[in-house]
Formats: structure tokens, sequence, C-alpha cells
């Protein structure tokens, strides 16, 4: 038997995740003094919150006991960890720490998927949804790397004080957000370890209008999923699915709250943007 193990970048809880049929293992957020598992222990919007009263976050990966725990839990199957991005986080270091630590029997894999949240849920229920139908792990691999090939991330913050003390941002991505007042759009680099400028707009629409633009010359259209999550500011979110609805309405939107990891990285009202192709 192949088990799936993600992280909560996917933005499932541990609970909602054993639904889906695969593991999670919450990344951990700290504020005020207290340290939580986010989707377990703390919601998106109880972490807002608790960053708009005043106090500064910081997150870290999952524990290479908690990962290990899991592993051992399926000492005698197949794994396979879709993690997020390696670089953006150090989750992926710590999946295969705990994999060389195991005392699983049938191998463990790590997937490095180079990317987060909207996509990287979508990779997660797939092999989940593969492993389920008889796939092989090779097979199912061979399968999520193609669709890796097919999927684009931006990120339009709203606060860069974040995103800069969290290490994310490249050199000159800090300077011009630290010293102009517009509309940056952000993306992962071809590595997809850093976040680096795509472009800088005057407004929310004219980033929004940029990023569809961009996802329309990559291929984005029927079949293909566009996945908007932000950071408490539902009103935002809404404006940019009904912006790039119009762009590709054969497409597949989910919206969704950000997890506090990613809040503590992007800022309270930042917004994502980010499409993958489907199956």
């Amino acid at each position: 038997m192949i088990r799936i193990i993600a992280d909560s970048s996917t933005m499932y809880s541990p609970r909602d995740a054993k639904g889906k049929g695969f593991d999670v293992a919450p990344l951990t957020v700290t504020i005020n003094g207290e340290s939580y598992r986010e989707l377990d222990e703390i919601s998106g919007e109880e972490f807002v919150q608790k960053v708009r009263d005043g106090h500064m976050p910081k997150s870290s990966q999952p524990s290479v006991g908690e990962v290990l725990a899991l592993y051992d839990q399926y000492r005698d199957d197949e794994i396979l960890n879709i993690s997020m991005a390696d670089g953006l986080s150090g989750t992926y270091s710590s999946a295969v720490a705990a994999a060389q630590q195991s005392r699983n029997t049938k191998g463990i894999t790590v997937l490095n998927t180079r990317t987060l949240c909207g996509p990287h849920r979508y990779l997660a229920e797939m092999a989940s949804k593969l492993a389920a139908s008889g796939w092989t792990k090779e097979k199912i691999i061979e399968r999520l790397e193609e669709m890796m090939k097919n999927c684009k991330s931006f990120l339009l913050p709203n606060d860069f004080d974040f995103l800069r003390r969290g290490g994310r941002l490249s050199p000159l991505v800090s300077f011009v957000g630290k010293t102009i007042k517009l509309a940056p759009v952000l993306t992962q680099s071809a590595d997809g370890c850093q976040l680096v400028m795509a472009s800088v707009k005057r407004s929310f629409k004219q980033a929004v209008s940029f990023v569809g633009k961009t996802l329309e010359e990559f291929g984005v259209g029927d079949g293909w999923r566009v996945y908007i999550t932000h950071a408490d500011d539902i009103g935002l979110a809404e404006r940019a699915r009904e912006m790039l609805l119009t762009l590709f309405p054969k497409a597949i939107f989910e919206t969704h709250h950000l997890t506090p990891a990613f809040v503590t990285q992007g800022g309270p009202g930042c917004v994502a943007i980010q499409a993958i192709k489907g199956e």
C-alpha cells in the first residue's frame, strides 16, 4: 500500500486531509509567546487577528520528530511525501531527515513539488487519488512531475516587512518594496527557492490584469485550476477572481484563506494567484 503524506502548505488540516485519504504534518507558528500547529490549534483568521493586534509572528517547518512519527506509523507501507518547495521552507529538508531516521521497511520518497499552497494542494489530492486507484509510486511521481511543469504562482503583497523579515525576497525586491508604494507582483524564481519581481503596477487592479495576461501566455484555459488565496481579505480575493473568471471561464476556480505560516511570510491582506493544469 502507498501512503501519501504532505504538509499544511496544502491548506488542509490533519483532520480534513484524513478525509481525502492522506496525512498532513502541520507547520508551526509562534506569536505573542505561544506556539501553535497551524490548522490544528489555530486557524488563519484567528492568526491574522493576533497579528492585527500588534503581535509579530514567526513560522517554522514541521519538526523532524512529528514527520518521523507519521512515517513510522506506516512502517510496512510505501510512503510518498508531497512536500512544499524546497528553499521557501525547511519542510523538505525535515521530511528528508525524518526519512533517513525512519524504521520504515518499504521505502520513503520525498517529492519537492517546487510549489506551495494551491498547486501543492492539488498535487497532494491527485497523489492520494492515484494511489487509491492502484498506481505505483513511480507512476504517481511521473504524473506529478508532468503536472509541476504546468504551474505558475504570483503573490500580490500588502506589507513587505513580513516578506523581508522571512528572507524569501531577492535583494532587488526588498529594495523596491521598501522604497515605493505601488502594487508589486512577485513570482517564484526559476528554481522555486525565492520570490522575485515580475512587475510593478500602480494598482491592485492593474496587478491582477498583469497576472491574467501572463497566465494567458502560459496557456491557462480549459481544464486548468486557478487558486486565489488570501490573508483575511476576501474582498480583494473576490475582485481578483471576478477579473480572472472573465479571462478563463472554463477554468476551475478555488478560493481559500492562507494558513498562518503563509500569513507570517506574506502579511495580512496579501493575495496569491496560482494556476496548475488539471488532469
